[in-house]
């Protein structure tokens, strides 16, 4: 039995439609800073401190205090912001693939492990990303993928369930945790194969 269209599509953001890297902000912060560019990368990169601003337990300015603290960093908050947001670049055909879905009326949403300074900078610098109808972002929920309460979060703000949603990640966890709900979940690695299993659930004609 074929299963109809999806009704809505869940993007992850980060490594789908922006990649990013921590390296450039390791970078553009030793000169700045008394550790070196491992032990930075140690400090900031999905590390335990991280991980705790992306659960909305630390504020931005908490943030950075801990940041400084931890490192040396000796310029101000707005430096660090500066830093620590430009790190993005989009991923064109993805991109390209959600203004696809928009044009046939497909409703989209993103759900992404993040944090407010990326969010804000992301906000400011990206334009597709106002053309969401919804957004579930780790730092606002106090969870973070792939625990199930922020897959509750998706379910209550897109008003559907199971099959009814289309969701595409880059980790495996996330998917399998999409999955388990009964969502369809497609693991992204490549562009053209990710539009290819879109487009075969109907979506695109």
């Amino acid at each position: 039995m074929t299963l109809p269209a999806p009704k809505a599509v869940v993007f992850d953001l980060g490594k789908v439609l922006l990649d990013f890297d921590y390296s450039i902000l390791v970078r553009r912060m030793v000169p700045r800073s008394r550790l070196n560019e491992v032990e930075l990368n140690q400090l900031l990169n999905q590390a335990p401190l991280l991980l705790r601003y992306e659960t909305g337990s630390l504020s931005t300015a908490e943030f950075f205090a801990e940041v400084q603290n931890a490192s040396g960093f000796n310029g101000s908050e707005d430096e660090f912001t500066s830093f620590f947001a430009d790190i993005f670049t989009p991923i064109a055909p993805m991109i390209a693939l959600h203004a696809q879905l928009r044009s046939r009326g497909v409703p989209t949403y993103i759900f992404s492990n993040t944090n407010d300074i990326a969010i804000a900078y992301i906000r400011r610098t990206f334009p597709f990303f106002s053309n969401f109808a919804g957004y579930v972002l780790s730092y606002e929920h106090g969870a973070m993928k792939p625990d199930a309460p922020l897959y509750a979060v998706v379910e209550e703000i897109t008003g559907l369930r199971g099959t009814e949603l289309l969701y595409l990640d880059d980790r495996h966890e996330n998917i399998t945790a999409g999955a388990a709900r009964g969502w369809r979940a497609i693991l992204h690695q490549e562009p053209t194969v990710t539009e290819a299993a879109v487009r075969a659930t109907g979506l695109l004609g």
